[in-house]
């Protein structure tokens, strides 16, 4: 009998621990993802977020004058816009800033010191020139072979009555334990993305996991050389109703054993975040490849973007 009853008191706080041991994890999870919301959306009500981007304008070989005067190459509407701000002179595959007759005004400024006749590196480079005058940040973006100026705005309307996101409940049941298996060595994917161009980003293997009973694969890229997250591009079928029609995005860590073993990684899909498109028409998101559009709902993450 005094074998039962110790039996039965070590069975108890066994199930005690293993209870509380269940309380605990997801209460740290879900204090996790709430306080990753809350960052995403302080980032999104920056001065330099996917909210500001008010412009993308596609340079032509010669020179493209900007400035709000009419009759600019690339108008800007922005009050602190100045009638004639400068030319960017587009030969080959450079891009010059000169200054328009008259000179540069006092307002533009070029990686924060006045402007002055210059070559522009653009955002395929580590550090691209930063052109800005008032409320206004503008940068040179390379793609495709193209090169076009991508006008930020820190006082548009879309981040000035920006009031938040909105997101589906959190549900544990959507972090799924993920099987890491390893591509060749040098395999690419060819993505399509929402303006027509195409990019060629390392794959280095396939995340499987189960689901509902279902057997999934989803394949993640590389974004940029050097990164330490894996970047999933991802449409559901909550995509048709719910959340963003071109896809959502997650990043995860590296699976446990690297890149180039079979190992695990979590993916947390409580953690799908809307691509810059979902906000403004002037991104250049990238669409999600075949293997990555499920015929399943992943009703959680960030939901579809309203004003």
């Amino acid at each position: 009998m005094k074998f039962l009853t110790t039996f039965a008191t070590a069975l108890a706080l066994f199930l005690a621990a293993l209870f509380a041991a269940a309380v605990v994890v997801p209460a740290q999870w879900k204090s996790d993802l709430l306080a990753w919301r809350a960052d995403r959306e302080k980032g999104l009500a920056q001065p330099d977020s996917w909210l500001t981007l008010v412009g993308l304008d596609w340079l032509q070989p010669g020179a493209n004058p900007f400035g709000s005067a009419d009759g600019s190459r690339i108008r800007l509407t922005a009050p602190s816009a100045a009638p004639h701000l400068g030319i960017l002179l587009l030969s080959g595959t450079q891009v010059r800033l000169i200054p328009p007759p008259g000179g540069f005004p006092a307002a533009l400024r070029v990686d924060g010191k006045p402007a002055q006749p210059v070559l522009l590196t653009d955002d395929s480079e580590n550090h691209p020139s930063v052109l800005t005058a008032g409320s206004l940040t503008m940068t040179v973006i390379h793609r495709g072979g193209r090169f076009a100026l991508r006008i930020k705005d820190a006082q548009s309307p879309t981040r000035l009555h920006f009031h938040g996101l909105h997101w589906y409940p959190a549900d544990p049941h959507y972090r799924v334990d993920a099987k890491w298996i390893p591509s060749a060595p040098g395999s690419t994917l060819h993505i399509a993305t929402i303006i027509g161009t195409t990019l060629n980003l390392p794959a280095p293997g396939i995340a499987e996991f189960i689901l509902d009973g279902k057997t999934l694969q989803l394949e993640p890229v590389i974004e940029e050389p050097g990164d330490t997250q894996l970047f999933f591009i991802v449409r559901d079928i909550t995509s048709r109703t719910t959340s963003y029609g071109a896809a959502r995005f997650l990043y995860t860590g590296f699976p446990d054993h690297g890149l180039d073993k079979p190992g695990h990684l979590i993916l947390d899909f409580n953690r799908l975040r809307n691509p810059p498109c979902a906000y403004t028409p002037y991104a250049t998101c990238p669409l999600p490849p075949e293997k990555n559009r499920l015929s399943i709902a992943l009703p959680v993450g960030e939901e579809r973007y309203s004003h």
